[in-house]
């Protein structure tokens, strides 16, 4: 990620070297070493490990993986369905 893809207040936090205050933005996370923005943490470490989610979201290594095997689950039933649809609409 380069720095100018990151959003504007993004920016001005790594170049103010301050914490974000947008508490309801979707993109805050509760982790000051990285100015509370998860942006910023891929910004500075690039694509994260469940280990290094877990860290930044105050939960389990056990709880991420967790949600990641959910949302997998659901992505592939999902996408089963949408392909079962448009074989059996063809038919």
């Amino acid at each position: 990620m380069n720095k100018d893809d990151l959003l504007v207040c993004a920016q001005q936090c790594l170049k103010d070297e301050e914490c974000c205050e947008a508490k309801k933005c979707r993109f805050n996370i509760d982790y000051e070493k990285e100015f509370n923005c998860c942006l910023i943490s891929v910004y500075i470490n690039g694509p994260l490990s469940l280990r290094q989610v877990a860290e930044r979201e105050g939960i389990s290594f056990s709880r991420v993986k967790q949600i990641e095997n959910q949302t997998l689950f659901k992505l592939k039933k999902n996408n089963f369905q949408e392909l079962s649809d448009e074989l059996f609409s063809n038919s």
